[in-house]
């Protein structure tokens, strides 16, 4: 199996080169085989620390908690009436006055 492969340097040229893939033993073992060897073994990177994942549910929490609601509005329209509110103090906003004989509906 070949690649293209950029070498060092501002030449924006492409040399061919091939690409050799071995697998080992070990890899051929299922996850539920592989994983508690290698926490018997103290391979830590493959496992997260408690106080990491701590942290991350600290960045991560109030975002989830900030749900934005969701807006119904009639098939074929130009949305709901609350994304007026997004363009402020630059508006208003223009609906284009589009007929139902316009609209391409997929099921028509």
């Amino acid at each position: 199996m070949g690649r293209r492969l950029k070498p060092p340097g501002e030449r924006m040229v492409g040399d061919d080169k091939e690409l050799v893939l071995t697998a080992q033993a070990a890899s051929y073992r299922p996850p539920s085989q592989r994983l508690p060897g290698d926490a018997m073994h103290g391979l830590g990177d493959l496992f997260a620390r408690a106080d990491i994942v701590n942290a991350q549910w600290r960045i991560v929490q109030p975002i989830l908690d900030n749900v934005t609601p969701l807006y119904t509005y009639e098939s074929g329209s130009w949305g709901p009436d609350e994304a007026t509110q997004l363009i402020g103090g630059d508006g208003p906003w223009r609906d284009p006055q589009v007929t139902r004989a316009e609209v391409k509906m997929p099921s028509e």
